[in-house]
């Protein structure tokens, strides 16, 4: 599966889709509703692409944990993937792991097939499993140390201490490091053979707000050493900080999938402006409808919302209310945000509770 990027003649946004090359596909425009037909062009670049899932299926008995899923994630992005618990996350990466078999479906990982040759990738990924844990009796560099000599590859450890703000802790135990510390020193063991993939299954779960923002930061960081990286999460607000590229999914299938603005622009509600304390707010109202913005209402005190379909329409109303002298208190405008998305999608919330 490849993207193919498309931009709509009629009001020139831009949006992506994925296929296969040569699949001819009928898009929407998220902008404007204009319909076309896109074929998907060119060859699969598989130079570019770090992981390559397809038609992956793992059943137990009656239940199909994965449906017949399909992905790529390219080199050099953060990629996550998004849902709630028991929506098949951690069992998806670890059948890319090699940990479980797949029931059905092919992986690649650098090109490799993970099914006949994962010894030739095995020492190019690193691992955060779900719920780590590791010596308590060993300090942070001997930890990594004990793990570095099980690699033919290996990285400077201290080099790693350094990169994620562990050398103050580096001679702690294990044990009397806190959350979001044990955490970092989790991502580090996943460095120590110098990975090209890092696979980080649901890093952040149970830390306090202040830690998780630490490790989110330790994970962008390494975007810009050039890793790849496979996140799983539950946390919305990690998945819009952090990836390049988010994958939905929800009771084992991939519901949605793309850039987090492709996501929202295709599945979001429309923006909404909100004109705080509008002086003759019902003649400013027919004003604009008489301009053609249909979609707006009165909220009480002067507050004026106007749903907005693309950005330029906040200049044209901005224009309108000088052009005819409107003063107003403030402007705000609010964007629809991936649990919206995920709410129109499957009609509940993402949430600590349900995840």
């Amino acid at each position: 599966m490849i993207e193919q990027r498309f931009k709509c003649p009629n009001c020139e946004e831009i949006a992506t889709f994925y296929g296969n090359p040569g699949e001819t596909k009928v898009v929407t425009c998220a902008a404007c509703h204009m319909k076309g037909r896109l074929t998907i062009s060119g060859e699969k670049q598989d130079d570019a692409v770090a992981i390559e899932v397809s038609h992956l299926k793992k059943v137990y008995g009656d239940l199909i944990a994965v449906n017949d899923i399909s992905f790529a994630v390219k080199k050099g992005e953060i990629f996550a993937f998004l849902g709630p618990n028991g929506a098949g996350k951690t069992t998806t990466v670890e059948m890319i792991e090699s940990i479980r078999t797949p029931t059905a479906g092919s992986i690649k990982l650098l090109g490799k097939d993970v099914k006949t040759q994962f010894n030739d990738v095995k020492e190019k990924i690193g691992i955060l499993p779900q719920e780590f844990h590791s010596f308590e009796r060993l300090t942070v560099r001997e930890t990594l140390v004990y793990f570095l000599n099980l690699f033919k590859k290996k990285a400077d450890v201290d080099e790693i201490i350094t990169s994620l703000d562990l050398t103050s802790h580096k001679n702690m135990l294990y044990k009397n490091l806190s959350g979001g510390l044990k955490q970092r020193v989790g991502v580090a063991i996943s460095l120590v053979n110098d990975p090209e993939i890092i696979f980080l299954d649901e890093p952040t779960t149970g830390l306090d707000p202040k830690a998780r923002r630490e490790v989110w930061g330790v994970i962008a960081e390494l975007r810009k050493k050039g890793k790849t990286v496979f996140l799983t999460t539950h946390y919305m607000e990690e998945a819009e900080f952090l990836a390049d590229h988010i994958a939905v999914i929800f009771k084992g299938k991939i519901i949605a999938e793309g850039t987090l603005e492709d996501l929202i622009r295709t599945y979001g509600q429309s923006s909404v402006m909100h004109i705080k304390k509008c002086v003759n707010a019902p003649e400013v109202i027919e004003m604009l409808k008489q301009e053609g913005y249909d979609e707006i209402s009165s909220e009480g005190n002067g507050d004026i919302a106007i749903k907005i379909d693309y950005k330029e329409r906040v200049l044209d109303i901005l224009s309108h209310l000088r052009h005819d002298c409107i003063e107003y208190e403030s402007l705000d405008i609010r964007r629809s945000n991936l649990e919206e998305v995920f709410l129109r999608l499957t009609g509940s919330k993402l949430t600590e509770d349900t995840a």
